[in-house]
């Protein structure tokens, strides 16, 4: 249960926190978002703010915001059709009945001539009580009513394709952005809270019934040498120490300005590589600042982010395989492990997992923000879009393959975890 409300909760925030990214900036150039979703499939909770429907759907594998502009209006008004149409109080239509008209009196009925609701915002038809042809304005803000639900209309100043290619290449970055932006704020609060790594020679903090407590080691002693070499930093006292399991190291420690000679043997134990290593159950020194904690959530972030694109590199080049991925069995797997050691190592997790999502997400892949990107660079050099229904064609096979990967990781995650 504690794995499955981790998952919820760190998945639920680095989707809302990278689709905000996506909302606000889009917003912020005057794009109609229609819809603002945590999840895909049948929506299970929604409501309406401003312009935007804010909903969660039933399968957590992700999250969208729907521009106008981006997918062909599902609505479209055609000469003969018969619709009804309300006005504002400065006579403008704001709301078009599509049908169940007779629910809607006060609507006035029109046989549509045509329409234009994207430039003009006008619509010409017919009456049965003025038999010559009227022109009627529309508000920029009118909404169609279909099946008694309300939509509102895009008129292409308000449309995706509408805006310059910075304003388009900014509200697609912004996603990823933002989850970076999410591993550097939780790298710093724990880091505000667990202090920042130092990388002194000195003893942090000592593990009950471990070779260091019965050696008689203190936390903030510092450690001069081991069998006579000297030691200047926290990487040259573990690297000692991992050298040598099961031998004696005599350590010269500085404690307060007293200087002691404490023998010590370190317990072994497998590390993640198969080889025996050394440790006598000691934690890194920390020390607690507000600037301290900021630098290490800027640097930690870079670390994961080298790291993860190094990973990245290797399997492309073949070094990694398919095996070496981890589909959503594994990150649950992974995340109710990290939940089982603490709150402060699933903070850890979380980060890493933003930054992973982020760097994915502008890999120039169809279907994800970094193809979107790609196709908006395309027609910066070209100097025209590319044709959308060849790139909406590229998207949805992108999409479709990314989906068959996802189904060839998980069936891997379930061999591993549970075959």
């Amino acid at each position: 249960m504690n794995t499955l409300i981790s998952i919820i909760i760190i998945f639920g925030l680095l989707v809302f926190i990278h689709e905000l990214g996506h909302l606000v900036f889009a917003k912020r150039a005057g794009i109609l978002c229609r819809e603002f979703a945590i999840g895909f499939g049948p929506k299970l909770f929604s409501f309406k703010k401003g312009e935007t429907v804010y909903t969660i759907r039933l399968l957590p594998l992700g999250g969208f915001v729907r521009m106008a502009g981006e997918d062909p209006e599902m609505i479209q008004i055609k000469p003969g059709y018969e619709i009804g149409l309300k006005f504002n109080n400065e006579g403008k239509v704001n709301y078009l009945v599509i049908n169940n008209k007779s629910k809607h009196p006060d609507a006035k009925v029109i046989t549509v001539e045509k329409a234009d609701l994207e430039h003009g915002l006008y619509i010409n038809g017919y009456t049965d009580d003025d038999p010559g042809l009227q022109t009627f304005s529309i508000d920029e803000k009118a909404h169609f009513i279909y099946d008694e639900q309300a939509t509102q209309i895009a008129p292409y100043n308000r449309q995706f394709g509408s805006k310059t290619i910075a304003q388009r290449a900014l509200a697609i970055f912004a996603g990823p952005a933002m989850n970076f932006l999410l591993a550097f704020v939780i790298l710093t609060i724990f880091a505000l809270f667990q202090g920042v790594p130092t990388d002194d020679a000195k003893i942090g903090l000592v593990a009950p019934d471990g070779a260091a407590q019965e050696a008689g080691l203190q936390p903030n002693d510092e450690i001069l040498s081991a069998n006579g070499t000297p030691l200047e930093s926290w990487e040259d006292l573990t690297s000692i120490i991992q050298a040598h399991p099961n031998q004696e190291l005599v350590f010269q420690v500085n404690r307060g300005g007293e200087m002691l000679t404490i023998p010590i043997v370190p317990n072994e134990r497998v590390n993640q590589e198969g080889e025996v290593e050394g440790f006598i159950g000691v934690g890194i020194p920390t020390e607690f600042s507000l600037v301290g904690s900021l630098t290490f959530g800027v640097t930690q972030t870079v670390e994961y982010t080298k790291l993860i694109f190094e990973s990245l590199i290797m399997l492309i080049t073949g070094q990694f395989s398919l095996d070496h991925l981890a589909g959503p069995v594994g990150i649950y797997n992974y995340t109710g492990q990290a939940a089982a050691m603490g709150i402060f190592v699933l903070m850890q997790w979380a980060a890493i997992l933003s930054v992973n999502l982020g760097i994915i997400n502008l890999l120039p892949l169809p279907a994800l923000d970094g193809g979107r990107l790609m196709f908006i660079g395309l027609e910066a050099v070209r100097g025209k879009p590319i044709d959308p229904q060849k790139e909406g064609l590229v998207h949805f096979i992108g999409f479709a393959l990314l989906m068959l990967l996802m189904l060839v990781v998980t069936w891997n995650d379930i061999n591993k975890f549970f075959l």
